[in-house]
């Protein structure tokens, strides 16, 4: 499937800031037999006074921007064209729980793919007793480590509440399981968390999600957001599998990847600090356009 992207991020200000810095991570990855990214650009709203391009450890390109003038507000403009594939789910040949950890230990490698990363704490998601006993009633004798990973993501969506009022970026994963709502990334981090206390290892997934309008309705300018998702490491045979408990789907050729980390906190689409003070309101409006290829 071919996209084109389009997104605006705005923050506006109360009073005018300066000396602001800022790293973002909005454009598509490429990754081999799934996503290629054709074109993009990311534009910044000041001029920046210095700005870089550097791939991160994980392996995403990353912009940092500095703006030294006082101003009321930030525009992040990114415009891409990426040509996307499903990954195919095939015969499952993950292994058993015991059998992934024996992997696990017997797998020396530590680089940015490695699942080591996502096998611990990690700086958003601390160990949840109450997340685990979760996780611990889904995981049953004999099943295979795909099998948990699609039980825990389809559990998830039956108990939990689509509720974008009742979150915040900053929310642990114990308060939204406490809550059973929230947004696609409180779903992402209660999944992690359950699958990592198992010892899947289990990461984040920042980028976008083609919504589909109902039948006979117009899709409209802007209805796309970011979303979030999960991987899960399923053994050297089968290696990686994206699931998305917010919508209990694998994820798809719907689902454009942009960054992959331990949590939110290795791949927010913008952080950074800046000289101010008030409060900020933020805007954001996503078009994920679907073309003839």
């Amino acid at each position: 499937m071919l996209y084109d992207l389009n997104l605006h991020m705005g923050y506006v200000y109360d009073v005018p800031a300066s000396g602001a810095r800022h790293v973002i991570r909005v454009l598509p990855l490429s990754l081999p037999d799934r996503q290629r990214l054709i074109a993009g650009s990311v534009t910044v709203t000041p001029n920046a006074d210095e700005r870089t391009t550097f791939i991160d450890f994980f392996g995403q390109q990353a912009t940092s921007v500095l703006v030294r003038a006082p101003h009321d507000r930030l525009d992040i403009r990114m415009q891409a064209r990426v040509m996307v594939e499903a990954p195919t789910m095939t015969a499952d040949l993950s292994p058993e729980l015991d059998e992934l950890r024996e992997e696990l230990a017997e797998l020396w490698s530590v680089d940015p793919a490695s699942p080591h990363h996502l096998a611990g704490p990690s700086p958003r998601l601390a160990e949840e007793p109450q997340i685990a006993a979760y996780a611990r009633e889904i995981a049953k004798p004999g099943q295979t480590v795909r099998e948990i990973a699609l039980a825990l993501c389809a559990r998830i969506h039956k108990d939990f509440t689509y509720d974008p009022e009742a979150t915040t970026v900053d929310t642990t994963p114990k308060e939204a399981f406490r809550l059973q709502r929230g947004v696609c990334q409180d779903f992402a981090h209660v999944m992690i968390v359950g699958l990592r206390s198992l010892g899947i290892p289990a990461g984040y997934v920042s980028g976008f999600l083609r919504t589909i309008p109902p039948p006979g309705k117009e899709r409209l300018e802007g209805a796309d957001a970011m979303h979030a998702w999960v991987r899960v490491w399923c053994g050297e045979t089968v290696g990686y599998l994206e699931l998305d408990p917010t919508n209990d789907i694998p994820a798809g050729s719907d689902h454009i990847v942009v960054a992959y980390g331990r949590d939110y906190a290795d791949i927010a689409p913008v952080v950074g600090v800046l000289k101010g003070y008030g409060n900020q309101k933020v805007v954001q409006a996503v078009d994920v356009v679907p073309l003839k290829s």
